[in-house]
């Protein structure tokens, strides 16, 4: 996604009449993709490739720009507009490492205030803006040297995925079928991010300050106009819109997990799809302990819906480990966990290594507690793992460990008190949204720049497209019983 750079002097906006563009009927949109890549690169990359999963190109470009294509498809399919949807697009060398890499990005390229068919002193991104004009509004606009600054939507991604020194083996899939298997879904990542171009992000709002891009688009500002997504963002604990908060107050509701939800009347009725939400329920000698919600991993066999999970148990640190659970357990952790369900905080190493660690130790399950505030999905890959677990919030995994600890004194000399747990649904919640059952935004403390407020979280089931990460078992469509991000994208105005 992209953070403005503030080069033109210029606002961006269009105050003037359109009365005769206004009786047009509204029309199935069109998205034209301009490419900026050099000869030999990108979609010029004449490397042979084999047809893959309906991607019937014979090169490597071919097959990236059949994907592109498909994906305008899907959009165009599901939008209406009048004015033609140009996306700028390039595929470059972007940062990466061996076992990490920037996959890509998107966003709308420029932004608009006060043009006809607009909410009044308020941003929105060109592809919205145009829409809602019946006019190209960057049309005329003389271009500011880069050769795509009249564009709607910007795009790029790593030309380099999968090759040695860069996510090494995990390619971007180019099949149209979602049978990606250890490579990254190209298709899915790509509709994500032309949704962040459409208009599915904060976009004008700096979220580590709060600030707002002023007027003039040359700064950000505690005065700046507000972006359309805020008139629909409510805060649960400071009950406010962001529209009316201070910069202070938006800064501190960027990070304020699970309580920012989405208000907007399309996704709100969407959320329906959501399912009721999965809980941790556990009980000692000293009585019940609040229930705690949960993600399951995406390794491991199938977490049940309801049944007993174990005996809970804590593990201490180990010398020379690189974070709890990282290291085959001791003889004392292997004595605590046998049979039980080890509650193991993340870092210093995967989830998969240290729910392994713990099945070699005996444990028959693992709660994998998060090391900062909000909620959490534990994500990898080991076919060896053959224990259930799942990952709960820091504060409720701090309760937890907790009630391990007072419950010891309940029980006898031969054996201590302790926490049983079981998992259950609670049928008055949804998975993903608030107790008013309005969908949750993204809100992780700390903050996660370029994620954090322009995704849905990620405790949302099923799993969403604009979610911060790309889940395996997407699927290509955008509207429910599947998804919500048209529903969102119908409340900011498409």
């Amino acid at each position: 996604m992209r953070t403005p750079q503030f080069s033109r002097s210029a606002a961006r906006s269009l105050i003037a009449a359109a009365c005769a563009l206004t009786c047009l009927a509204s029309e199935a949109a069109t998205i034209k993709i301009q490419s900026r890549d050099p000869a030999g690169y990108g979609f010029n990359d004449p490397t042979p490739v084999a047809p893959v999963g309906g991607n019937m190109g014979t090169t490597l470009g071919q097959q990236r720009f059949n994907v592109y294509r498909y994906v305008a498809d899907i959009w165009e399919k599901n939008l209406e507009s009048n004015v033609e949807i140009v996306v700028s697009a390039g595929w470059e060398n972007l940062t990466c490492t061996s076992t990490s890499a920037t996959l890509g990005s998107a966003s709308a390229w420029n932004l608009w205030h006060d043009f006809p068919g607009g909410a009044p002193g308020t941003w929105y991104p060109q592809a919205l803006a145009n829409k809602l004009a019946k006019t190209n509004l960057s049309a005329g606009q003389p271009d500011d040297g880069t050769g795509y600054g009249n564009v709607d939507i910007k795009t790029q991604f790593n030309a380099r995925l999968g090759q040695t020194g860069c996510l090494d083996g995990a390619p971007f899939y180019l099949g149209l079928d979602g049978k990606a298997g250890t490579a990254v879904n190209f298709a899915a990542t790509l509709l994500h991010e032309l949704g962040h171009g459409l208009g599915f992000s904060v976009m004008s709002v700096s979220t580590s300050s709060g600030n707002r891009i002023n007027a003039e688009y040359t700064a950000y500002t505690p005065d700046g106009l507000p972006s359309i997504w805020e008139r629909f963002m409510y805060d649960n604990t400071a009950k406010k819109s962001w529209l009316d908060m201070t910069s202070a107050e938006r800064k501190a509701s960027a990070i304020n997990p699970l309580q920012l939800a989405w208000t907007g009347p399309n996704a709100v009725a969407g959320a329906a799809i959501l399912k009721p939400l999965p809980v941790v329920k556990s009980s000692s000698p000293a009585g019940a302990v609040p229930t705690a919600p949960y993600s399951p991993s995406a390794f491991g066999p199938a977490v049940p819906s309801t049944g007993n999970l174990g005996v809970l148990a804590t593990i201490a640190a180990q010398t020379g480990e690189l974070g709890p659970g990282c290291s085959p357990f001791n003889a004392a952790n292997a004595a605590a966990a046998k049979g039980k369900v080890p509650i193991i905080s993340r870092g210093g190493c995967t989830f998969a290594e240290k729910v392994k660690n713990a099945q070699n130790a005996g444990a028959v399950a693992v709660i994998l507690a998060n090391n900062a505030a909000g909620t959490f999905t534990p994500g990898g890959a080991d076919a060896t793992v053959t224990i259930p677990s799942v990952g709960i919030t820091q504060a409720d995994g701090e309760t937890l460990k907790a009630a391990v600890a007072a419950a010891v004194k309940y029980g006898s000399r031969s054996t201590p008190g302790s926490v049983t747990a079981s998992l259950a649904i609670d049928p008055n919640r949804k998975a993903g949204a608030d107790l008013a059952g309005r969908p949750l935004l993204y809100t992780p403390n700390p903050l996660i720049g370029g994620s954090s407020v322009s995704h849905w979280d990620v405790s949302a089931s099923p799993n969403l497209l604009m979610e911060p990460n790309i889940s395996a078992d997407l699927t290509l469509t955008v509207t429910p019983p599947l998804d919500l991000t048209l529903p969102l994208l119908k409340d900011i105005g498409w």
